[in-house]
């Protein structure tokens, strides 16, 4: 049976496979984030930081559900003036065809004509 062994530490600033830096690396250096926090994050800190990241989540999908919602308002408001615009020209078409003159002229190709006397009112004696 083989025997545990400590893996060999890595410099700072140099990648695993010897590439050169990498851009994590360049942001560790800039930020000193092992002078701030030590060597890696205390177990303290994540329920907090956990809470604030869901706390972050639900602000953005609470915005982007608010801007969902006014753009379907906006839209269902453009359908309804619409709709009003062709309610209104409607109305107007059928106020014009059902005046007694227009009536006149479209059912003068049948043969149908307009009294021009009133009806004889017809008077039963018993």
């Amino acid at each position: 049976m083989t025997q545990n062994t400590f893996k060999k530490k890595i410099t700072k600033g140099a990648s695993p496979k010897g590439r050169g830096k990498n851009i994590f690396t360049l942001i560790e250096e800039k930020l000193n984030v092992t002078g701030i926090l030590g060597e890696g994050i205390p177990v303290k800190f994540v329920p907090p930081f956990l809470y604030v990241a869901l706390l972050a989540l639900i602000y953005i999908w609470s915005n982007h559900r608010a801007d969902n919602l006014i753009r379907s308002i906006e839209r269902t408001q453009q359908e309804v003036e619409d709709l009003r615009a062709d309610v209104t020209t409607l109305e107007a078409e059928y106020m014009l065809r059902s005046k007694q003159s227009e009536v006149a002229k479209r059912i003068g190709p049948l043969g149908l004509f307009e009294l021009e006397e009133p009806p004889l009112k017809i008077v039963v004696k018993k």
